[in-house]
C-alpha cells in the first residue's frame, strides 16, 4: 500500500513503524475471510484491510479521529486471525495498537464511555479491587435489564451480566519443593486467580509432577494487556516495566521459564521486548523476559506429560484461544497434550474464529461479542462433548455465559489425567 508520510512524521518511531506495516499490505483481502467482525456484518470497514485504510488516513493526515473511525477501530477484537492468513506478513497487531493509542490521545469519547473505561482500567487489573467489584456487581445485577435499555450504559449491563453469582474463596500461594528440572515462576495474573483459583492450583501440581520448582515473583502485577488494548499506553508500559523488574530479579536467581496460564497475557508479555524497545533502562531486560515467557502448554509439552492415571474416557471440545493460535502461533501442542492424556479431542468448525471475549471486548462491544459467543457455543455443542477445554480465562467465562457445557482450562484436565482432582462440573 502506497504511503505519503512526511520526513518529519517518520522521525517519530511509532509512525515509522506503522508506515512500514501499512506498506506491506497488498490489498489482497485474504484477511476478510477470517476476520470475525467482517464475517458477521460484511462491512469492509470492519475488516483488517478496511481498518488499515482508516488508520493510514488518520495517521498520514494527522486527523482528529471522528466517531466513525473510532467505531470501526473499537470493533476490532485484536484476535489476530488476519495475521495468520496474511501472505504479506502485515503486523496488524502493532498497527492497531498504535491506532488505539492515537485515538486515546486525540479523541474525546462521550462521558459515559470515559467513565466506564476509567472504571474498567482501574479495577480489572487489580485482584483486590476486582474481587470487591464483583461482590458489588452481585448486589447490582437486578439493574442489568434497566441498563441494557439505555444504549450508552449497555457496557455496564454487560459487566453485571458477566459477573459470577458466587466467587470462589481466595487461595494462598502454595509452597513448592526444589525440582530436578529447575525453577520456574508462575505468573499470578489479575482476573484468573479471582474467578478461577483452581487453575493455579492445578498448574502448580502439574508442574511439580514434571519436576519443576514453582515460585512466584514478589512485586509482579497485571501484565498490562487490558490497558494496552484500550490505548492507555502509559499505564500499559508502567505495568510492563513493573513486571520486567520483578521477573528480572527472579532471572538473576536462576530461572528456566516464566509460565503463563492466561494466553491473552502471554501474547502481551512475549511482546514486552517490542513495547519497551526504545527504553534505554528496560529494552534489554524486557527482551530477556519475553524470551523466557512461555505458555504453560509449551513447558508441559517440552517436559513430557507425567504418568497417567485411569480416568473415565472423555470427549473434549478444544477451543483454541485466539491469543494461542494467532498471537503465539501454538496450534498443535495443547491438542497433542490432551490426546496424550487420554482424551478424545474435537475442534469446532469455526475453531479459527474468536469467541468474542477478547479482553474487555465483551464489555465494550456487547452486541458483537454476544453474536460471536452464541455462534461459538453452537459449534462447540454440535460436537456433543463432555467438557470444553481452553487456555484463557476470558474465553472460559465467555463460553460459559453462552453454553451449558462445563468449561475447564487445559491444565485442569491434564492435572486430572495425571493424578489431580476432576475439574468442577466434569
Amino acid at each position: 500500500m502506497q504511503t505519503d508520510f512526511s520526513p518529519a512524521q517518520l522521525a517519530d518511531k511509532d509512525i515509522a513503524a506503522s508506515e512500514a506495516i501499512i506498506r506491506k499490505c497488498v490489498h489482497c483481502g485474504f484477511c476478510t475471510a477470517t476476520c470475525p467482525t467482517y464475517v458477521l456484518g460484511g462491512n469492509e470497514l470492519d475488516s483488517p484491510r478496511g481498518r488499515i485504510y482508516l488508520i493510514k488516513d488518520m495517521l498520514e493526515n494527522e486527523r482528529v479521529p471522528g466517531p466513525e473511525v473510532v467505531k470501526h477501530v473499537d470493533r476490532c477484537l485484536s484476535c489476530l486471525a488476519c495475521m495468520t492468513t496474511c501472505p504479506s506478513g502485515v503486523n496488524y497487531m502493532h498497527l492497531v495498537d498504535h491506532a488505539r493509542v492515537y485515538i486515546e490521545t486525540h479523541y474525546r469519547r462521550p462521558l459515559a464511555e470515559r467513565v466506564l473505561r476509567a472504571v474498567v482500567a482501574s479495577v480489572l487489573p487489580y485482584p483486590k479491587r476486582f474481587r470487591a467489584a464483583l461482590r458489588l456487581a452481585g448486589l447490582a445485577r437486578p439493574l442489568a435489564g434497566l441498563l441494557q435499555g439505555i444504549r450508552p450504559l449497555r457496557p455496564a449491563a454487560s459487566m453485571l451480566q458477566l459477573a459470577p453469582a458466587r466467587l470462589p474463596p481466595q487461595a494462598p500461594l502454595p509452597a513448592s519443593p526444589a525440582g530436578a528440572r529447575g525453577r520456574v515462576v508462575l505468573m499470578q495474573g489479575c482476573a484468573e486467580p479471582v474467578l478461577r483459583p483452581e487453575i493455579r492450583a492445578a498448574t502448580v501440581r502439574l508442574l511439580e509432577r514434571c519436576g519443576y520448582q514453582v515460585s512466584f515473583a514478589p512485586g509482579e502485577a497485571c501484565c498490562g494487556a487490558l490497558t494496552h488494548h484500550m490505548g492507555r499506553e502509559a499505564e500499559a508500559l508502567a505495568a510492563a516495566r513493573r513486571n520486567v523488574e520483578a521477573w528480572s530479579r527472579e532471572i538473576e536467581a536462576g530461572l528456566e521459564a516464566i509460565i503463563i496460564t492466561a494466553s491473552g497475557c502471554g501474547t502481551t508479555i512475549k511482546d514486552y521486548g517490542y513495547m519497551l524497545r526504545d527504553d534505554p533502562l528496560y529494552a534489554e531486560k524486557a527482551a530477556r523476559v519475553s524470551a523466557l515467557a512461555k505458555d504453560v502448554s509449551e513447558v508441559i509439552e517440552a517436559a513430557g506429560l507425567p504418568a497417567r492415571v485411569e480416568i473415565p474416557a472423555r470427549i473434549v471440545a478444544y477451543h483454541p484461544p485466539c491469543s494461542i493460535q494467532h498471537g503465539q502461533k501454538l496450534t498443535t501442542g495443547p491438542q497433542n497434550l490432551l490426546r496424550a492424556a487420554g482424551f478424545t479431542v474435537k475442534l469446532p468448525a469455526d475453531s479459527h474464529l474468536c469467541c468474542g471475549s477478547a479482553g474487555t471486548y465483551n464489555i465494550f462491544q456487547p452486541e458483537i461479542a454476544g453474536q460471536l459467543g452464541a455462534r461459538k457455543a453452537q459449534t462447540l455443542e454440535a460436537l456433543r462433548p463432555d467438557v470444553v477445554a481452553t487456555g484463557n480465562i476470558g474465553c472460559a467465562v465467555q463460553i460459559g455465559q453462552h453454553s451449558g457445557l462445563p468449561v475447564a482450562h487445559i491444565v485442569e484436565l491434564l492435572d486430572w489425567a495425571t493424578g489431580g482432582p476432576a475439574p468442577a462440573g466434569v
